[in-house]
């Protein structure tokens, strides 16, 4: 069995259906005797380019160990598949189960979103508590 590297892209609109296509493929590879070493859903990002004038897509990375044949059934699959507008697969010398540097990037970015938020939190607490001090003292003094 040979290693290969799959990047394939998402039509915006059915970024739900995602783990369902994910799910799918997996079992392609894994029910001819394959493995899955690495999958990674990098969700939607803006493309460098527009595609069929979509300016963004859903990425989703898989490296798997299968047969050349399993291959060719997914390539096959992705053409007829309409939400997946471009699809890359490289083939590899071994299994790469190494976290990737967009899995990495895509991690830091939510966890700045996340301490975006709770300081977005903090401040509206803390103007709440303020607006709250200031409407008694306003009503006791006419």
């Amino acid at each position: 069995m040979r290693h290969y590297e799959i990047v394939f892209l998402v039509h915006p609109d059915q970024s739900e259906q995602v783990p369902a296509m994910v799910e799918r493929y997996e079992g392609m590879v894994t029910g001819s005797g394959g493995a899955v070493h690495r999958k990674e859903d990098w969700g939607r990002r803006q493309l460098a380019h527009p595609i069929n004038k979509i300016h963004k897509a859903h990425y989703v990375m898989m490296n798997v160990e299968c047969g050349h044949d399993v291959m060719n059934e997914i390539t096959e699959a992705f053409k007829f598949n309409d939400a997946v507008i471009r699809n890359l697969v490289i083939g590899r010398k071994e299994a790469i189960t190494d976290i990737s540097p967009m899995a990495i990037a895509v991690e830091e970015e939510k966890e700045r979103e996340k301490e975006s938020q709770r300081r977005r939190d903090e401040k509206a607490a803390v103007e709440a508590a303020m607006l709250s001090e200031k409407q008694p003292a306003a009503e006791e003094a006419p």
